[in-house]
């Protein structure tokens, strides 16, 4: 049977579950929602999503080294400092500070961009596809779509794991939730690259040539 986004939509709406949780055991259980929903329930993933309103003050700062030349540092909350401690949360932290070293996020969710900042990026897109050719009300569809990328390349949450490429950070958070059985909320990040934002040194071409030609 063909899993189609309607009916993982409707399994996420009954049970609060991440996407990929839903789509994984609708093929498992070939399309029956009601088996469905007790898989999840099993699993302890149908009621994550009421976890994640829950208050995360305890938690962990954590920073990531690549070979002296990125640096991240990343604060992770969850409810309990019992939880913070504990070395699958640990593990998660330093995941998340790889994932930030490795794709270079700006923001943590798609709530924390500025609107001027997608209002500014909207226009960008929507005059690239009026550029192309397209009906402007073809155009404004066009940029919705490309609006999803621009999310996924500045958002953490919408970025896909670099560790699994077939789920999103906030469907590895999600799972998180699930399994700990307390709210973790990424927080905030700060990441440092060697010579970022300094110009970089050019120097004179009648120099380089002299230098090559051995003067």
């Amino acid at each position: 049977m063909k899993i189609t986004a309607s009916l993982v939509k409707e399994l996420r709406e009954k049970t609060g579950a991440g996407m990929l949780d839903c789509k994984n055991v609708l093929v498992k259980t070939e399309g029956n929602l009601e088996k469905a929903v007790d898989l999840l329930r099993e699993k302890g993933l149908a009621s994550a999503s009421k976890k994640a309103g829950r208050i995360a003050s305890e938690g962990l700062v954590d920073s990531y080294i690549h070979g002296g030349r990125i640096g991240v540092l990343i604060e992770v909350n969850a409810e309990t400092d019992f939880v913070a401690k504990t070395d699958e949360f640990k593990s998660f932290v330093r995941d998340m500070a790889m994932q930030v070293a490795a794709a270079n996020p700006q923001y943590v969710a798609k709530e924390d961009v500025p609107e001027d900042t997608v209002e500014r990026e909207r226009h960008v897109l929507t005059q690239q596809a009026i550029n192309e050719g397209k009906p402007e009300h073809i155009a404004r569809k066009m940029v919705e779509g490309r609006l999803g990328k621009f999310y996924e390349e500045i958002c953490l949450m919408e970025q896909n794991f670099i560790k699994d490429s077939n789920m999103k950070i906030k469907d590895v958070l999600h799972e998180q939730i699930a399994t700990i059985g307390e709210n973790i909320k990424i927080r905030r990040f700060a990441r440092f690259e060697v010579g970022e934002g300094l110009e970089k040194k050019d120097e004179n071409f009648a120099d380089e040539v002299a230098k090559q030609m051995g003067n």
